[in-house]
């Protein structure tokens, strides 16, 4: 009997849980703490917004802030970032997430006395801690990503980024439950009060664990920095980075527009169905435990076999639980309780096996197409295209509904996701890592792209590029190239 491998080892020599164990009070438990204050406010919003004043339709357009600044925020977040270094930018967004929940617990909770007319004050408080919070996140989560592509090996960058995907699934199942406990005290402004301590707690831990890993850049002449930025070899890099990153993010767009739309549609045939909010409720319940309990096992497959790996069941997955979520939904209506129950349950956990299989693969492969020098302006870029994603996906949904049902909606998503799998199996072996249980196929254009994209050439950092001011050279790998680091020519 042959004995087992070893487990693998990053370069200093440690083992996966080594490196996660490591990682846990400067990114891990910081974005778990972060999120299970977040989870537990964001349910509230409406209702609070309600309580107000706010039209229902004012109340729910509210939350499009989050989508508005996940599309705007990541490139002014990453030239913060890129400015004063993650750590400092963390700890000074979080501290504005803390000052801003307790302002919005300190004014609204007055305002919405039994003796105390709400006004327009308290409305204008509301929308500014919503884009607040909004503006702030982006930059803790351009940061984290940043800072776990750096810190991450690539042997081990799949693991790392699925528990940090991981972290957040968590957080959102534990917050909301949080979130009850305070609001069954009476208290509807409570979660102002628990966000602020998770987020509290979330910056002590960055400010105290997270290392230094990003430093201010030097000063840099006006008309130096104009010829840097001008010059053949920077303007090569960004179309190749661009291209990269339009033709990995064509595949992953369905991906992130069905994970958005979930918590909308669900709800919607739900109640069209019959349903009331607890049942509804529950079928949320057994889909998260179904999603949470994927995260681990998603990692290991992609650092072992590719991203395709998981990427194209995820979207496959996720297209047959939306088609089957409109045909099971639409026979089961007026034919009773439980059938209805069965007819959102089922196909409600189809989806959430497709999307806790892909747990983390937007972030990673965020990272698998962003060059290692300015990774977080390349990051930055990458979130402002899956924010474009973000926003579109309601907008999307809207527009079916208006003139056709509920179901029609999610077979559409459903036909997406499976035309975004085709897509994603073609692209991907060829631009992002293969899996550690692959064997590196020879390619010369490949090696070509790669120094192109490090500074490196066969026998090491190339003239060219050793006197060149846009980077610091690498020093080459002794085997073959990381594949993680190639770019598809066009045609």
């Amino acid at each position: 009997m042959s004995a087992a491998p070893p487990p693998p080892l990053d370069g200093e020599g440690r083992t996966v849980s080594q490196v996660i164990r490591s990682l846990a009070p400067s990114i891990y438990i910081p974005t778990l703490l972060q999120f299970i204050g977040v989870a537990a406010l964001m349910p509230v919003i409406t209702l609070l917004a309600l309580e107000l004043g706010f039209a229902t339709a004012q109340a729910a357009s509210l939350t499009v802030v989050f989508g508005l600044a996940a599309f705007l925020g990541p490139i002014p977040a990453g030239r913060l970032i890129g400015r004063i270094g993650a750590r400092a930018a963390l700890v000074a967004t979080g501290l504005l997430l803390v000052i801003a929940s307790m302002a919005g617990y300190a004014v609204l909770t007055p305002a919405l006395a039994d003796d105390v007319e709400a006004g327009a004050g308290a409305r204008t408080m509301l929308i500014g801690v919503l884009v607040m919070m909004a503006a702030c996140s982006q930059v803790w989560m351009l940061g984290r990503q940043s800072f776990l592509g750096s810190a991450l090996p690539p042997s081990m960058r799949a693991r790392g980024m699925t528990m940090f995907g991981g972290m957040i699934r968590v957080g959102q199942v534990i917050g909301p439950l949080a979130g009850a406990v305070v609001l069954a005290a009476g208290s509807l402004t409570g979660v102002f009060v628990l966000n602020a301590a998770m987020t509290l707690a979330a910056t002590v831990m960055v400010a105290v664990f997270l290392p230094a890993g990003e430093v201010r850049a030097a000063p840099v002449r006006s008309h130096h920095r104009e010829h840097v930025g001008r010059s053949p070899a920077r303007i090569r890099l960004t179309r190749a980075v661009l291209a990269r990153m339009l033709i990995v993010g064509l595949g992953i767009m369905p991906v992130m527009i069905a994970r958005v739309n979930n918590p909308v549609i669900i709800p919607l045939l739900g109640a069209g169905l019959g349903l009331d909010a607890f049942w509804i409720s529950i079928v949320f319940g057994i889909s998260a435990v179904v999603d949470i309990a994927l995260v681990v096992p998603a990692g290991v497959l992609m650092d072992r076999y590719g991203r395709a790996a998981v990427a194209v069941p995820c979207a496959t997955i996720m297209g047959l639980g939306y088609l089957a979520l409109a045909l099971a939904t639409g026979g089961a209506a007026g034919h009773g309780f439980t059938p209805a129950l069965l007819a959102l349950l089922l196909p409600a956990m189809v989806i959430a096996l497709g999307n806790g299989l892909g747990s983390g693969i937007v972030m990673t492969l965020g990272i698998d197409v962003s060059p290692v020098h300015g990774r977080t302006r390349y990051l930055s870029w990458w979130n402002t295209l899956v924010g474009a994603g973000r926003l579109v996906a309601p907008l999307l949904v809207a527009g079916i509904v208006v003139v056709a049902p509920v179901g029609a909606a999610s077979a559409t998503i459903g036909v997406l996701c499976l035309g975004g799998a085709a897509h994603l199996g073609r692209v991907l072996p060829r631009t992002t890592p293969r899996g550690s249980r692959q064997a590196p196929r020879p390619d010369r254009r490949a090696r070509t792209d790669r120094y192109e994209l490090t500074g490196t050439s066969p026998s090491g950092p190339s003239t060219r590029t050793a006197r060149s001011p846009l980077t610091r050279p690498e020093r080459a790998p002794a085997g073959p190239p990381r594949p993680s680091d190639r770019v598809p020519r066009p045609g």
